[in-house]
């Protein structure tokens, strides 16, 4: 309404400020007479064929522009010049493994042409609490339930049993799930409770090794020692992959594998998302979805 007025102000007529604005002269009158209600004041003398701005219409007019001046200036300020790039905080959380593998190679070109970017990155195997830890985006493997979020999956993960060949050439192929109580085995700790994590099979099959050979909270350094030849492991391909395709590592027992699991990317869906959000969402998205990098996509 304050931006019709001053137009009407600087124009001869309603019609003329109508006009000025592509609007309807009827809808340049309701304003005015609405701010008149509010103010309780005239702000025009009007005549049939003109409308002179009183002198406290004038007055209101002055404050105004500065008002919307500096309602202005508030959106200018916060806008993204395109040749500096998008600029702000942006809260992730990812597994361990992933963060530490992939997430430095995915943002190294977004940070280099938005240099005003600011990346925050928290590593939790497990969902985490977006509003208390003031995350924009997620990355989980596994289902994201919570419905204060808004999640797409972006690939597939399969879940293999890896061992070194000196270890396999040592102990024999196991070729059943009985044939793993014989074996040197490592399990991967929860680190939210303490417990070992069991280990999945088709038709929703689990076993928990009793007595693990290693046990672990880090699924990388569970890595290591699997590929210095002292345990079987059940790992995220991902995490696998590059050493399986080298031969360091080998699968076993791949015709009892477990169903693969969804690798999620979600948000928090309260409010409109800021363009840095969405920037760093959408280039997310489209790097885990490359089937070199996790190739059980479906």
């Amino acid at each position: 309404m304050l931006r019709i007025f001053l137009v009407a102000v600087e124009s001869p007529t309603f019609r003329e400020a109508a006009n000025r604005l592509g609007t309807s002269p009827q809808k340049v009158t309701r304003a005015i007479k609405e701010l008149e209600r509010a103010f309780a004041e005239p702000l025009f003398h009007r005549s049939t064929r003109q409308a002179h701005v009183t002198a406290f219409g004038s007055e209101i007019a002055q404050q105004a522009r500065h008002t919307l001046n500096q309602f202005d200036q508030l959106f200018i300020a916060h806008a993204q010049p395109q040749s500096k790039g998008i600029a702000g905080r942006v809260g992730i959380t990812a597994p361990h493994a992933i963060g530490k593998l992939y997430l430095a190679g995915f943002l190294k070109y977004l940070m280099q042409q938005n240099p005003g970017l600011r990346i925050e990155l928290t590593l939790d195997d497990e969902l985490t609490d977006a509003v208390a830890s003031r995350i924009d985006i997620g990355i989980r493997v596994g289902a994201v339930r919570d419905r204060r979020y808004i999640a797409r999956s972006v690939s597939q993960v399969p879940l293999k049993i890896v061992a070194a060949p000196a270890l396999i050439a040592s102990t024999g192929t196991p070729a059943t799930l009985d044939d793993l109580k014989d074996l040197p085995l490592s399990t991967l700790i929860d680190r939210n409770n303490g417990r070992p994590w069991p280990w999945f099979f088709a038709q929703s099959q689990t076993y928990l090794p009793p007595s693990p050979a290693f046990s672990c909270d880090d699924p990388e350094t569970e890595l290591e020692f699997v590929l210095a030849g002292l345990a079987f492991a059940q790992m995220p391909d991902y995490l696998a992959e590059p050493w399986l395709s080298d031969g360091r590592l080998v699968e076993v027992l791949a015709d009892i594998a477990p169903p693969t699991i969804d690798l999620m990317l979600y948000r928090t869906q309260s409010g409109p998302v800021p363009p840095r959000v969405r920037l760093v969402y959408d280039h997310l998205f489209k790097c885990l979805s490359q089937p070199r990098l996790f190739p059980g996509r479906s």
